[in-house]
């Protein structure tokens, strides 16, 4: 095996990329962020995150980093989520300024330059808003748009509109983000809560390279839940206020049984109008235990102060980084 020259110890960049279950991409990734590399003024370090990866991904970058300086690689445990893995990259990232981008090649590396000029003349957050999104269905790119406008109506720091986590921050940025204690992360939340001066640039979002996505919509709308409640408490007013319409309704229909029968005397109760009353009065409330679960189930994992992600392998540290093999067509024994 070559011997691996020294990584930079304080990198111009540092780009992020979160991995998990991502061999079939990562080739193609390597080499278009090689010749992106070469146009920056300064030294970059990437920063890869392997999150619970079981194919080939950390065997060929650990592979790619025996000849190529700038490449690290941090392992996780275990598979902790996306969230936890771009929180293991902004505490490991070096750079004076750091890139987030996703391994598909969905955000093209290629305009990375064009932000790293932005920052260069004094932005702290360059933002990366899509003006298209080839590859996604109408019914993502809609349910996506609805969550993106249900959330700022929600929330008191506004996330804009189309954005997801390619972007540029500053060293200041990050340090900022690192101080925020919360376990339960949400990070376009957070990185909207910090500010920052902030430059939005537009780009059209490319399909998937290779292999498939990770994010199904029962993730999606896990991850929106976790947006939701993360970062207001206005769901918990809403569920007041529909619980006083409910009450209040109840009250008026309460009283108007009671004043038809004294004016026409006692009436034989109407089935279909209680089950009706009933139903919606039930709703409500499990409703609201609903979304107060929610509340307390985020105070519940705060309480616990667990760490957010547990690192198992650093390339940074040769003692601890073995080199795994590459598996062979056929072969299902795990390396």
């Amino acid at each position: 095996m070559k011997r691996r020259q020294p990584m930079f110890s304080n990198p111009m960049l540092s780009l992020i990329i979160p991995v998990h279950n991502e061999a079939e991409v990562i080739p193609a990734l390597l080499k278009r962020l090689n010749r992106v590399c070469r146009q920056i003024p300064g030294s970059v370090e990437l920063l890869f995150v392997d999150d619970g990866s079981h194919d080939d991904s950390v065997a060929l970058l650990l592979r790619a980093r025996t000849h190529e300086s700038g490449i690290r690689v941090v392992q996780l445990s275990r598979n902790f989520g996306k969230e936890a893995a771009v929180t293991a990259g902004l505490e490991h990232a070096r750079g004076e300024a750091v890139v987030l981008i996703d391994a598909d090649l969905q955000d093209p590396p290629e305009l990375i330059p064009a932000m790293v000029r932005e920052w260069q003349r004094g932005a702290d957050v360059v933002l990366m808003k899509r003006r298209s999104r080839a590859g996604e269905s109408w019914l993502k790119r809609t349910t996506a748009r609805l969550f993106y406008r249900v959330i700022n109506r929600l929330s008191d720091a506004p996330i804009p509109v189309d954005t997801g986590d390619f972007r540029l921050m500053s060293r200041r940025t990050v340090d900022a983000l690192n101080r925020l204690p919360e376990r339960n992360r949400y990070l376009k939340g957070m990185f909207a809560w910090v500010g920052m001066p902030t430059v939005t640039l537009e780009f059209d979002r490319d399909a998937r390279a290779a292999g498939s996505t990770k994010w199904n919509y029962l993730r999606l709308l896990h991850l929106a839940m976790e947006g939701i409640t993360s970062f207001s408490t206005r769901p918990l007013r809403l569920a007041l206020v529909l619980g006083l319409l409910a009450a209040g309704a109840g009250g008026l229909f309460g009283t108007w049984e009671v004043l038809r029968a004294l004016v026409f005397g006692i009436s034989t109760p109407g089935y279909a109008s209680m089950i009706a009353i009933i139903t919606f009065l039930s709703g409500v409330q499990l409703l609201c235990v609903g979304l107060l679960g929610e509340y307390v189930g985020r105070i519940y994992m705060e309480t616990k102060q667990r760490p957010v992600y547990i690192v198992s392998e650093d390339s940074d540290d040769p003692a601890r980084t073995v080199l795994p093999q590459l598996r062979v067509a056929g072969n299902d024994q795990k390396h």
